[in-house]
């Protein structure tokens, strides 16, 4: 995991076994992309059901209740209910639910699926390719894991793994601590080039910021 990897490089470099340098080289970017979405608390996370599994599309924890349509999650939300939208496959119309949602789980689809690249763009949660849930979008139900989920229950996703849980879990925001933020440090001790963000709204502005952009 991320967090392993973060864990091991700070390790060996305080047993004197690398340098900084080397213990950066030994993280590949993609892993502290993991970390700078929404995790799982660790706790909740143990007593959590895993019903199925399917392509770590984009990273990040998702947990909320189940809706099939745009119009479905956006009355929910109104409500003041977190959703997860869950689509055999999703298409451009089902763009407005998506921004709303927590996150997306898709029967059909890979990496580069409307729902994967949307979801990273926006920066959601998004399991797709779950190849073995039987979904009846008409209905508003899908089967996985042996049972059978209609619209209202509660599910979780964790992006960077592709684990469906059946229930809801308790999700933490994204924080620079710990192993994370001793790795961050060392990058700015070293590095030659300042990072800006690319960021469309005060939100986005604020949280790159937060995690240590230069500007925007």
């Amino acid at each position: 995991t991320a967090q392993a990897a973060l864990q091991i490089a700070v390790d060996m470099y305080n047993s004197g076994m690398i340098s900084k340098e080397e213990a950066l080289m030994q993280i590949e970017p993609s892993q502290l992309d993991s970390l700078l979405h929404p995790q799982f608390d660790k706790e909740d996370l143990k007593k959590a059901l895993k019903i199925g599994e399917g392509l770590p599309a984009s990273p990040g924890a998702a947990s909320g209740v189940i809706v099939f349509s745009v119009d479905e999650a956006i009355k929910r939300v109104n409500n003041k209910q977190k959703v997860v939208l869950v689509r055999l496959e999703t298409s451009p119309e089902d763009i407005e639910g998506m921004h709303i949602s927590e996150g997306f789980l898709t029967a059909r689809g890979g990496m580069t699926s409307h729902a994967a690249v949307v979801a990273r763009g926006m920066g959601k949660c998004c399991v797709s390719g779950c190849k073995e849930m039987k979904i009846n979008e008409e209905e508003k139900w899908f089967e996985l894991g042996g049972k059978r989920y209609t619209e209202g229950d509660s599910i979780a996703l964790d992006g960077s793994t592709g684990f469906v849980y059946g229930q809801s879990v308790k999700t933490v925001p994204a924080s620079i601590s710990g192993c994370f933020e001793t790795i961050m440090n060392w990058c700015d001790e070293i590095k030659r080039l300042e990072i800006r963000t690319n960021a469309d709204t005060p939100k986005d502005a604020k949280q790159a910021r937060l995690f240590g952009a230069k500007g925007i």
